[in-house]
């Protein structure tokens, strides 16, 4: 695993998502009410909808294209035709720095 580093924790606001490239692939970094951070591939297979626009939760993000819903730990969609998108670990060091871990460079 590599981790990636993608921008700063303050450059997303507290309840919403900002989608940043990780080795050419969008990937939507989120920061939850209670501070935490999610990490899903920016882009809903279904008609690709910006997932880092999307409404979010402390659980999942809404596609604002169609409504589809996404688990924000797992990436698995909670209805429709269960397709998934990929979920990535993030953390962020004591000085807010986001770093997103992939599979490979």
């Amino acid at each position: 695993m590599t981790g990636v580093v993608v921008g700063k924790v303050d450059e997303i606001p507290v309840g919403e998502g900002r989608a940043y490239p990780v080795y050419g692939t969008p990937v939507a970094v989120y920061r939850l009410r209670d501070g935490t951070l999610r990490a899903l591939a920016a882009v809903c297979p279904h008609k690709g909808g910006p997932l880092a626009d999307g409404l979010i939760d402390g659980r999942v993000v809404v596609c604002p294209l169609h409504g589809h819903t996404y688990d924000l730990a797992t990436g698995a969609e909670l209805a429709a035709d269960g397709t998934a998108v990929c979920a990535y670990d993030v953390t962020a060091d004591e000085e807010g720095t986001i770093r997103v871990e992939t599979r490979s460079a």
